[in-house]
């Protein structure tokens, strides 16, 4: 059909909206208020398809502007597609060719959800300020009731940024059995003090404005100013100071000179405005008034004595993203939530994504955040312990040797000869955090042959994307950090593997680590190896070898130690050997190790 050949590939296509009557609120819907609401419809759409074992359902909670066209096109002559298209379309982050993507609008909403400009069935006029005010918690009721209607009992997986993270996490404390995990992409626990601050200005702005009449204003135009401003001050906070400086500086739209007035004269004011004048058009200002004090209101914590104790309630597989530059839900508000899961034993993976896109990053960034989503989700659909869907990459390792360009035997990319050592030294069943964990390669065979509970931490982003792209949980977070928050005897093994030559501080690492585990296990090069001592020795210059690939100036490695180095700082800072292993290329090497060995490991235990 010559009508829609504009539509990408990858898209969905076109879509309906519908709408459908809740029948459990026919009767009336008691809200968390004690007030009463009812009966309520609910618009959603859906794209792909729900297999027959109904498993493959995910559920995408919108923020505050959407609604429930998050994909795809509604009609040929649509301009702009749904609000998250960039995530949800065939091969890509939310796949359509894997899951059945289910999108509401939530409850208070302007865009078929019974709102407060829907008409209020005792009056037969819009509700208006006579509707009930609503919560978060509210909202996920009707996201229930909506998808136990559509026949399905579990979902896969919930989704949301910013207030649909806040619907996410409700939705695993609330119904802890209802969704197999959870993604919270720039959101929080709990709103803090700036960002309720910010809201009660652009509710204070509706509210100002001649033209609200109270919030009875009907099919009037409504206070239009009012909301403009509104949004022009929540605007400012989706983007960052390196966003807006990148797009518009100081530059002037329509001239080189300064027209000494008080109409909009700089870009910025002008993209302000635009933003302002196109949200009026769409967007009820009563909607905006309920859904920011419900955003408000949210605290997950409420109620109990801690984030910790309410977190206890999570059984989802959690992934956690934000964003470095988003200074609305700061990154230091998921990292909260991760490490309050962490501490209830849960295995979150979480990962921290750079960009100067600021809080709409979510938004906007679409390559390693689509990786991240996509990795967890079919994990999440595929929990069974396999490399079919991981990224490529050498997960197993082999024990195989290639030649290099000289013809000389040297080991391939894949070939740990510690990693073997650990899986033999591991007990099965057991839990581990492997701290420095890179792409999950030691994890990941950890819990194929030993159906380990594992956890790790890594600070290079791209490794993490690609250790979560494999099913491995990781906090993306440097040691100190990591190992600061989790509490005391909380993994049987702690892996520091081949990075403790790397790290600041090596003493505090080493004392955290047997804080937080029964047993430490640490490798690192032997920089008392012939080779090593042969390239200094002979040719004058710092060493390269299979375990010191780098030249010095690349090289990330802070602290030179062989094996008699390593066995004075155990004993100078009381850490107690319980065992020590010495490897070469082709297996142990027992005799004169500090010369032979390139690799050492050490079991450490508590004293």
């Amino acid at each position: 059909m010559a009508f829609d050949l504009h539509i990408p590939p990858d898209s969905v296509g076109l879509v309906e909206t519908r709408h459908l009557l809740l029948e459990e609120t026919r009767n009336g819907f008691v809200l968390e208020s004690g007030a009463e609401l009812g009966p309520v419809t609910v618009a959603y759409e859906t794209y792909g398809a729900l297999n027959e074992s109904h498993t493959n359902a995910v559920l995408v909670c919108h923020a505050l502007s959407g609604d429930a066209h998050a994909a795809g096109y509604t009609a040929p002559s649509d301009a702009k597609p749904g609000w998250w298209d960039v995530m949800i379309g065939p091969g890509k982050g939310i796949d359509t060719t894997r899951y059945f993507v289910i999108c509401s609008n939530f409850l208070g909403g302007c865009k078929g959800t019974t709102g407060p400009a829907s008409i209020n069935p005792e009056t037969g006029a819009p509700y208006g300020l006579d509707f009930p005010v609503i919560t978060v918690g509210d909202m996920v009721r009707v996201q229930h009731a909506l998808i136990g209607q559509l026949g399905i009992d579990r979902l896969l997986c919930v989704v949301g940024g910013s207030l649909g993270g806040m619907q996410a996490l409700e939705w695993a404390t609330r119904y802890p059995d209802a969704a197999c995990s959870v993604i919270l992409i720039a959101t929080s626990h709990a709103n803090g003090a700036q960002q309720i601050a910010f809201d009660a200005v652009g509710r204070n702005a509706i509210q100002a404005d001649a033209a609200f009449q109270g919030g009875a204003y009907g099919d009037g135009p409504g206070p239009r100013r009012g909301l403009a401003i509104a949004r022009m001050l929540a605007h400012i906070t989706y983007l960052s100071d390196q966003s807006m400086h990148r797009k518009f500086g100081r530059t002037l739209r329509n001239s080189d000179q300064l027209g000494y007035h008080f109409a909009s004269e700089f870009n910025v004011e002008t993209y302000l405005d635009h933003q302002g004048e196109g949200f009026v058009n769409r967007f009820d200002a009563n909607t905006y008034l309920y859904v920011t004090k419900a955003m408000d209101y949210f605290d997950i914590a409420a109620g109990y004595p801690s984030l910790d104790a309410a977190l206890a309630r999570v059984r989802s597989s959690t992934l956690v993203i934000s964003f470095t530059s988003d200074w609305l839900f700061p990154p230091y508000m998921s990292q909260e939530m991760v490490y309050a899961l962490a501490r209830n034993g849960r295995q979150p993976s979480y990962c921290n994504i750079r960009t100067d896109a600021g809080h709409d990053a979510f938004l906007l960034e679409t390559k390693d955040l689509s990786r991240l989503v996509s990795g967890f989700l079919i994990h999440t659909l595929h929990p069974e312990r396999s490399c079919d869907n991981c990224p490529p990459k050498p997960c197993d390792g082999q024990d195989t040797a290639v030649p290099d360009a000289d013809g000389n035997r040297t080991l391939s990319r894949s070939r740990r000869v510690d990693y073997d050592m650990i899986v033999s030294l591991v007990d099965g069943g057991c839990r581990v955090l492997d701290v420095g964990c890179g792409e999950g390669d030691l994890l990941c065979r950890l819990q194929r042959r030993r159906n380990i509970i594992g956890l790790g931490i890594e600070v290079d982003q791209e490794k993490v994307v690609r250790a979560i792209g494999c099913g491995i949980s990781v906090i993306h977070a440097n040691i100190d950090k990591g190992l600061a928050e989790l509490p005391d005897d909380s993994f049987d093994y702690v892996i520091l593997s081949m990075t403790l030559q790397v790290i600041k501080n090596p003493a505090l690492a080493l004392k955290e680590m047997l804080r937080v585990g029964r047993k430490c296990i640490v490798t690192f090069p032997n920089f008392g190896h012939w080779r090593v001592r042969a390239e200094l020795a002979f040719q004058g210059r710092a060493p390269v070898t299979a375990r010191l690939p780098h030249t010095w100036h690349e090289s990330p490695n802070r602290h030179v130690l062989t094996i008699k180095d390593f066995r004075a700082f155990c004993a100078q800072f009381d850490f107690s050997i319980e065992k020590e292993i010495f490897l070469h290329e082709n297996g142990r090497a027992r005799v004169l190790p500090n010369l032979r060995a390139d690799e050492a490991l050490y079991v450490l235990r508590k004293s």
